[in-house]
This record gives structure tokens, C-alpha cells and sequence, in this order.
């Protein structure tokens, strides 16, 4: 190996952990849930770095973001979780109802919800002022409806109905762990229990 191509090796490598050190300070304090964590210049102090050396890795605050959000869904991986054939329907719904609770508790799902809380409501400006970060969560939807169809392939239910509880549990439950976050005195299992009851019977008309 040329000492040219040797150099340029641990460069690469250099930058790379640079990037994994700012992707990981990012998700740290957008978990604290601080608002004035989704600033760039907050993360490039987390690391010790400046933003012209965020700004080398991500190109703008829009593709930091974009990177932030993309590095969430690659540790989620497929959801819901892979369900076997031989499951019922109330044990499927259970799962995937249940597998979100757990997921929306992590230290990922609190970041994603500061970063979204940052970020223009308006889908048109969100687009306009961060693209990339626009088409990444853009791209979550389908994929997650695809995931619900699919969990339900073999029992025969309508599409449109599965789509429509995939578009209600993402929404439903988050407002349980929002429960939970603010130390509520209702019986949050009870609670879970029953959006599992309802969507199963609404599955099974």
C-alpha cells in the first residue's frame, strides 16, 4: 500500500468517527428534551467542534437533521416486529401496540420528538427550509403502512381498515406514553389494554 492510500485510509476513518461522535452527541441532547437543543451550534459544542466542521460533515443543519433521523430509523429497524403466521389477531395487534410503547419510551424517540417539535408544522415550509429532513420523515409513512399491511397479510382483513389503525396507533399510543412521561393516576396497562381490545374489534367486523 502506498503511503498515500495509507493516509487517506485512516482519514476516512478519522471523519467517519467524527460523524458517528456528532450523530451520537446530537441524539443525546435532542433526548433531553431541551428545545434549544436543535441548533447545530449546540451539537458541534457537545463534541468540542465548531459548526464549519458540522457543516464539513453534514453540508448544512438540513442534512444533520436529515443524518439524525435516518441513524434512528436504521436502530429501529422493521415495525412492527415480525410476527408469526400462526399468531391470532389480538396477539398480533398486542405486539405491535406494545412493541410502540416500549419504542416511544427510548432515548431515539425522545430526540425524534424534539426535533420534530423544532421544525416547522407546514409541510410545504418544511420542505422549502429542510428537504432532506422532510424526505426522510416522509419516508417513514409508507414504510410503516406497508410493515402493518403485512402483519395482517393472511387473515383476510380489508387494507382500508388496517391502514386506517396503522395511521391511529403511532398517534394513540404516544398519547399513553405521554400519560406515563406526566405521572398519570390512570391504569395505563388498563389503558393499553383497551386500545388493543378496540382495534381488534374493529379488525374482526
Amino acid at each position: 500500500m502506498t503511503e498515500a492510500g495509507a493516509t487517506g485510509r485512516r482519514s476516512n476513518k478519522r471523519g467517519l468517527a467524527t460523524r458517528e461522535s456528532m450523530l451520537e452527541a446530537a441524539l443525546r441532547a435532542l433526548a433531553s428534551g431541551d428545545p434549544g437543543a436543535a441548533s447545530g451550534n449546540r451539537i458541534a459544542k457537545e463534541i468540542g467542534a465548531t459548526w464549519g466542521v458540522v457543516k464539513y460533515q453534514f453540508g448544512d443543519i438540513d442534512g444533520l437533521w436529515a443524518a439524525v433521523l435516518h441513524r434512528t430509523a436504521e436502530r429501529r429497524g422493521d415495525l412492527p416486529v415480525r410476527i408469526g403466521t400462526g399468531a391470532g389477531l389480538r396477539e398480533r395487534v398486542t405486539e405491535i401496540v406494545e412493541g410502540m410503547y416500549a419504542g416511544l419510551s427510548t432515548t431515539d424517540a425522545r430526540a425524534i420528538e424534539t426535533l420534530r417539535a423544532a421544525l416547522p408544522r407546514d409541510h410545504a415550509e418544511l420542505e422549502r427550509l429542510y428537504p432532506r429532513t422532510a424526505a426522510e420523515l416522509a419516508s417513514w409513512q409508507p414504510l410503516w403502512q406497508n410493515a402493518c399491511q403485512n402483519a395482517f397479510a393472511d387473515l383476510n382483513i380489508e387494507p382500508a381498515r388496517i391502514r386506517e389503525i396503522a395511521t391511529l396507533i403511532p398517534g394513540a399510543v404516544r398519547g399513553i406514553v405521554s400519560e406515563q412521561q406526566l405521572g398519570s393516576y390512570s391504569d395505563l396497562d388498563e389503558a393499553r389494554r383497551g386500545l388493543v381490545n378496540a382495534i381488534a374489534a374493529y379488525l374482526e367486523s
